[in-house]
């Protein structure tokens, strides 16, 4: 798959997510928070005011630290295709 076409897929992917108006499962929220995050190559922190959320999006990133970052946009596809799309 051409780096445009992925790139193009993933953004489509994103925008569904952020549309998505149904309740999502806390950990299919996660794994899409650590796709993303290494997609977008953002390795700042988490920053939600709740020290426990940060635990758990921190703990996202670090089980998926050796993801590149074009297996992340696949990774966020496919569970988008597979999870929410379905």
């Amino acid at each position: 798959m051409k780096k445009e076409t992925l790139r193009n897929k993933f953004e489509d992917a994103v925008a569904f997510v952020n549309s998505y108006t149904e309740p999502l499962p806390a950990d299919l929220l996660l794994k899409l928070y650590a796709y993303y995050k290494i997609a977008n190559k953002n390795y700042d922190n988490p920053g939600s005011k709740t020290p426990l959320i940060n635990a758990f999006k921190a703990n996202a990133l670090f089980q998926a630290q050796n993801i590149g970052r074009e297996d992340a946009m696949k990774g966020y596809i496919a569970l988008v295709e597979k999870e929410i799309k379905k």
